[in-house]
């Protein structure tokens, strides 16, 4: 069965709003675990916009389940990782002015330097995942940088707005599933994912992670984390592959 990990970027997002103390990530993540959540996700930006160092640092001393980095390949990041040895590292693309993580990473191209990049890492026994487009020369590409996982970017069907568009867009990450698996990647899932579209991966086989944060921190807002949470591990356990 795949595995729920809680991304709680946007608990801190609330908390800079003011600059303050609170809501604290790292209560969160504690909360989120204790519901059933089987990973924290945090994705240490380098504008710094909302988890800041003292909570990675934390998270790393204070997780009971594991604890997945999410990072722009930069020299910093990977020396933060190495410090901390999460148990995965997520290499995701950055802009200044973006809202959220627009899309994948362009691995084409830079397969060599990324492979370097990741080489310390994996000496450490970090695990690896590559956050890409469901694209066939991105996911060869992350192939032979000798990435463990992909995290196939769900954003682009998760934002369409009518059904045709997103059975296009998820044709085209269901085959994006199919050529990881066929090349020995493991493959994770994320970005938009909510409590609704998540079903239409109900017959999908394979998928090790759901990656959810903000549509878990909205129904947090009303429901609580708790039920939050256990509403989507329920989802996922019960309808979900």
């Amino acid at each position: 069965m795949p595995l729920l990990c809680v991304n709680v970027d946007h608990v801190a997002t609330i908390r800079q709003a003011r600059l303050g103390i609170e809501p604290d990530p790292i209560v969160a993540a504690a909360m989120c675990e204790q519901a059933g959540a089987t990973g924290i996700i945090m994705h240490l930006r380098e504008d710094r916009r909302h988890i800041q160092d003292r909570d990675i640092n934390l998270i790393a001393q204070t997780i009971q389940t594991k604890f997945n980095f999410e990072m722009a390949a930069t020299e910093e990041m990977q020396a933060f990782a190495l410090k901390i040895t999460p148990a995965t590292v997520c290499l995701v693309p950055e802009k200044r002015a973006e809202l959220t993580t627009e899309g994948g990473l362009n691995c084409v191209g830079h397969e060599e330097k990324l492979k370097k990049y990741l080489a310390p890492i994996h000496e450490s026994g970090i695990r690896s995942s590559l956050f890409i487009d469901a694209d066939p020369a991105q996911i060869k590409a992350a192939h032979k940088i000798g990435a463990e996982y992909v995290e196939i970017h769900t954003g682009h069907f998760a934002d369409a707005k009518k059904r045709p568009e997103q059975k296009n867009e998820l044709k085209k990450i269901i085959d994006g599933i199919k050529r990881s698996q066929d090349l020995g990647l493991k493959v994770n899932l994320g970005h938009g994912l909510n409590y609704t579209n998540i079903l239409d991966f109900a017959d999908v086989p394979g998928i090790c992670e759901y990656s959810i944060g903000h549509s878990i921190m909205a129904r947090a807002i009303f429901l609580g984390i708790d039920r939050a949470v256990k509403d989507m591990v329920e989802i996922i356990r019960t309808f979900v592959n």
